[in-house]
């Protein structure tokens, strides 16, 4: 097991692509803190099932992102009750498609509070316990949209080039410290974020929901299927391997070829 006395933080891990992270963290003998919300008998079955298979402590703490205070809060519950946190995983986040003169303001401040801003508190908050221990792993959930563009997304694509902006800083900041810092770069990833847009998506083009699904969502990938959570799980737990150390500052793709384009 190599996280064998490693403890993880991944937010917005009760489902999708954060929940599939844990798993994998779990599975290598780390102890997970999960963070989201869900139902509450759902979430706990989960815990359960991430310290069974860990053999360790896992934790759930329903911090809301948006608030600073709550981030260092979860931070400073999880040093201590498992230590560390050695690897922190960026990955809640939130989704609105509309055009920019329709576009809420009360929804683009929530899509940058939760995808952006909270990313940057946390790896504030971590970074001088990683220096402590001279370890540490700090890994976001970005997008094919921190590299590109599409129509009705602005507040999430902002939010999406934000976070790979702050990965580079980050990297050379705590680059001497043995402190990796890395984002992940999915394609469409059929997870609940990708299903909700969905008929926000119906609406603001005329479309039908499989003319969403085919000609919008999977039109720009060209393996012409949805990544799985499993993928990007894999590569994020590649992420925090020995051989990975001279991996960081990296925007890593996973998007089945769209960016190639």
């Amino acid at each position: 097991m190599i996280l064998k006395g490693k403890s993880a933080i991944v937010t917005g891990s009760t489902s999708g692509i954060g929940l599939a992270m844990a798993k994998a963290f779990a599975a290598e003998g780390a102890s997970v803190t999960i963070n989201g919300f869900g139902d509450s008998a759902a979430i706990e079955q989960e815990r359960a099932e991430l310290e069974r298979v860990s053999g360790t402590r896992a934790r759930y703490d329903g911090a809301d992102l948006m608030d600073p205070a709550a981030i260092v809060r979860l931070v400073e519950a999880c040093h201590a009750e498992t230590g560390g946190p050695d690897i922190v995983v960026n990955n809640a986040g939130m989704q609105h498609v509309a055009p920019i003169e329709d576009f809420p303001v009360e929804q683009y401040d929530r899509i940058i509070a939760l995808n952006m801003s909270a990313a940057w508190h946390m790896a504030r908050a971590v970074v001088p316990l990683m220096r402590a221990r001279k370890w540490g792993r700090i890994i976001s959930t970005a997008s094919a949209h921190s590299l590109i563009a599409s129509p009705n997304k602005s507040a999430y694509i902002m939010a999406k080039h934000g976070i790979a902006g702050m990965t580079k800083a980050v990297a050379l900041e705590v680059a001497t410290s043995g402190i990796t810092a890395n984002c992940i770069s999915p394609g469409y990833v059929w997870t609940p974020l990708v299903e909700n847009q969905i008929p926000d998506t119906m609406r603001a083009r005329g479309l039908t929901r499989d003319q969403v699904m085919n000609d919008v969502l999977l039109a720009a990938q060209p393996t012409k299927r949805f990544v799985t959570p499993e993928e990007i799980a894999a590569l994020a737990l590649f992420l925090c391997r020995e051989e990975a150390r001279s991996i960081t500052g990296a925007n890593l793709s996973a998007d089945g070829g769209w960016t190639a384009q």
